[in-house]
């Protein structure tokens, strides 16, 4: 069965049958674990190795995945003594990776807090251009102190600020990747004329954060825009995705959080005039999959134990932004832990939320988080992730998945051998590729040129 949102003339969202589940991976270096990297058949160096991208990259497109995600940071910010971090520049890598591969999509992610947007809309454009049009740019803006000190501030930009800036940012990249008209190049050989001028316009912007004249030099990506994504879960992020995003990363720590998020984001892409489908929704999950529950258990708790309990409690408290020293191991969460006022606030609320809800000492809180910064974890067969997956799809909770296996590529080989064929058997998931460019993948259409609209 498959599902598809509607809206009445009243505004409504209503829920009917017509939709398709989507899979991403997200690779997280040697895995979603810190510990990923020290179990047995992990690569210590995978995070700086090319090759552990394109295989993991490989697996995926056997497993006919929508897409690849690679997360970036422009700084150190987590324990390099103890695990490993995210450091290669996500439009290079996956540049390499698609020379390597056919079908699968390509995700990277840029931030607009310390970009340009000419810059960026060149280097996705070509990206697009290089892959057939395969690529995504994941819109992000950055907000921790280590990364505004390696762009020459003392302090983060402040959080509204920087999603009013994220939001001009991307208007500008969207108007130059639209500067070309589909059939500005001409390459007419027997009059030498290249290209033509009068299709190719500049963008004349000027506004509160940017000055950008244009034209593009780069002709139109292939996918007309490459896919936009959009990963914010505070008040600002969502508007921002409401207004451009076409697929939205979402960190739900149960199902009920999930559906809300899910009828909250699709009632504001209908204030834009917007299908409330027009941005998927694919929850951040992580799994560990033995099989049996029991075996799933233990390679839960051998991950676990190789995770010093230091970190797990600074890891904590950098994600709640408070003193280390208010967390008492076997107390609960402190009463009084305030929104964090310049960002974080996805992991913050997912964080908060479990240790509420399943009345959770700190201790086990970081047990429940399996080192991690907020992101779902389910710990079982292959039938159980697939229930789960399958649960949460019919209900309209998520259109598919941002999975992080627990160790890459062990982790997410038996997710495409194990869960994607009884995906599959139930009629929830491709058994190949119908198209070639991500917006084929992610059944999105190709956005028409404005100069096109304007002369019909």
């Amino acid at each position: 069965m498959v599902l598809e949102w509607r809206v009445s003339g009243t505004g409504d969202i209503s829920v009917s049958q017509k939709r398709e589940l989507h899979l991403n991976i997200n690779i997280l270096h040697s895995g979603f674990s810190p510990a990923a990297w020290r179990m047995d058949g992990s690569d210590p160096r995978a995070s700086f190795d090319i090759n552990h991208y394109i295989n993991v990259a490989r697996i995926a497109e056997r497993g006919t995945f929508d897409a690849v995600f690679l997360a970036d940071q422009a700084a150190i910010s987590d324990r390099v003594d103890f695990r490993p971090l995210t450091s290669l520049e996500p439009t290079i890598v996956l540049a390499t990776v698609a020379a390597h591969t056919q079908h699968i999509g390509l995700i990277a992610t840029a931030s607009t807090t310390y970009n340009e947007p000419y810059n960026i809309a060149r280097r996705f454009a070509t990206l697009d251009h290089a892959s057939g049009g395969r690529v995504g740019w994941n819109i992000v803006t950055s907000a921790d102190l280590s990364q505004s000190r390696n762009f020459g501030l003392e302090k983060p930009v402040e959080h509204h600020g920087r999603y009013e800036r994220a939001a001009e940012f991307t208007a500008v990249v969207k108007a130059l990747w639209d500067s070309w008209e589909e059939d500005a190049f001409v390459g007419d050989v027997a009059s030498g004329r290249f290209v033509d001028p009068a299709k190719v316009h500049p963008i004349a912007h000027r506004g509160k954060h940017f000055s950008v004249h244009g034209p593009h030099n780069v002709p139109r990506p292939p996918q007309g825009h490459p896919v936009l994504v959009q990963a914010g879960g505070s008040d600002d992020g969502r508007e921002l995705a409401a207004q451009h995003a076409e697929a939205v990363f979402s960190a739900s720590q149960s199902f009920d959080e999930a559906l809300d998020y899910a009828w909250d984001l699709r009632t504001r892409a209908v204030r834009y005039g917007r299908a409330p489908n027009s941005a998927l929704i694919l929850a951040g999950l992580a799994t560990i999959i033995g099989s049996t529950e029991a075996e799933a258990k233990r390679r839960q708790e051998e991950l676990r134990e190789l995770i010093p309990l230091e970190y797990s409690l600074a890891r904590l408290s950098g994600v709640l932004q408070i003193d280390p020293k208010r967390l008492k191991l076997d107390e609960p969460l402190p009463d009084d832990i305030p929104l964090p006022p310049d960002g974080g606030h996805t992991f913050f609320r997912a964080t908060l939320a479990l240790a509420q809800r399943e009345k959770l000492t700190v201790r086990g809180l970081i047990r429940a988080l399996n080192g991690g910064t907020g992101h779902r974890t389910i710990v079982g067969t292959p039938e159980a992730i697939a229930d789960d997956i399958e649960a949460w799809y019919l209900a309209g909770a998520a259109d598919g998945f941002n999975l992080m296996p627990d160790v890459l590529p062990h982790g997410l080989e038996v997710f495409v051998d194990e869960v994607v064929p009884l995906l599959r058997r139930r009629g929830l998931f491709r058994q190949a590729y119908s198209g070639h460019t991500l917006r084929d993948h992610l059944g999105l259409a190709r956005p028409a040129n404005p100069y096109a609209i304007a002369a019909e």
